[in-house]
């Protein structure tokens, strides 16, 4: 089925259009929901088709679909329709539950008036789709974009390097030819539970489909337990699906976004240095 949504040449609709998919998917969820959460609320009620959905923006740490949708929440934030928590949960506030349709049409222009830039022309009465200014650079973009250089061969030993760090024993890169896209196996303790778990790694720009998904997990039957893919794209909403379809061993799936974090997390090729801020209390000199 085709998106309903005004879209660009590549069929990803346009971030001024999922304002009202963004408020109307936040209602059905009952007020909040977190990020990918709500990703994938917007994709089912729009029925945004799967190669819209793998489009990468960039360098590939997330889709152009997602990117988008995060400058919709960013618009609708700024006005006063979304509160974001700490934890990155996203909820309507009172104004964002009464928000009308001419209201959500003028936010665009509200929020780049705050910022001194001229609205977009109007076309037809409508606003128009001028994408907001790309920020600079985080670090994650230039961690994903210094992953993707390395080769095959280092991806597979740096995933291997993650998952022994995360705690898996006997981690094995296999990477054989024919081997039904299992590139390593290893070994995972849970309390007293042990768990064989293979893992596949796919170190590209774009989005890991479901045929992949079913294709690895067709691999991975009587040889693991569980199943782990490690891609530094993201994953189609239809490969989510497939990932906990029922009835089939789960496979537990880590985008671009969430490896950034996990290497991170475990110091993997990431330094986080702490910024010592010094103030000088002046009202304790005077009180001597």
């Amino acid at each position: 089925m085709t998106c309903l949504l005004r879209t660009d040449s590549d069929g990803v609709p346009l971030f001024e259009g999922l304002l009202r998919p963004t408020i109307e998917a936040l209602r059905e969820l009952g007020g909040s929901a977190g990020n990918e959460e709500l990703l994938d609320a917007v994709i089912r009620r729009e029925k945004i088709p799967e190669p819209a959905q793998a489009i990468p923006h960039k360098d590939g740490r997330i889709s152009r679909l997602s990117y988008r949708l995060s400058w919709a929440k960013t618009y609708l934030g700024k006005t006063g329709l979304l509160v974001n928590s700490a934890r990155g949960v996203w909820a309507l506030t009172d104004a964002g539950e009464k928000v009308t349709d001419g209201e959500l049409e003028r936010v665009p222009a509200l929020v780049r008036a705050e910022r001194n830039q001229p609205a977009t022309p109007r076309t037809n009465g409508r606003l128009g789709a001028k994408e907001p200014e790309a920020e600079p650079p985080d670090w994650r973009e230039t961690l994903l974009q210094t992953v993707q250089t390395i080769t095959p061969d280092a991806f597979e030993r740096l995933s291997q390097r993650l998952l022994r760090e995360a705690g898996f024993v006997k981690v094995e890169v296999t990477g054989k030819t024919g081997d039904g896209g299992i590139d390593g196996q290893g070994v995972l303790r849970v309390n007293l539970v042990t768990f064989q778990v293979a893992f596949q790694c796919k170190r590209y720009q774009g989005s890991v489909g479901a045929s992949v998904v079913r294709d690895f997990r067709g691999a991975m039957v009587g040889r693991a337990d569980k199943g782990l893919i490690i891609t530094t794209g993201t994953f189609t909403q239809a490969a989510k699906d497939e990932a906990i379809r029922p009835g089939a061993p789960a496979i537990d799936l880590i985008d671009g976004e969430l490896l950034c974090h996990l290497l991170k997390d475990l110091k993997l090729g990431v330094v986080t240095r702490m910024v010592e801020e010094v103030t000088v209390d002046g009202g304790w000199f005077t009180a001597l």
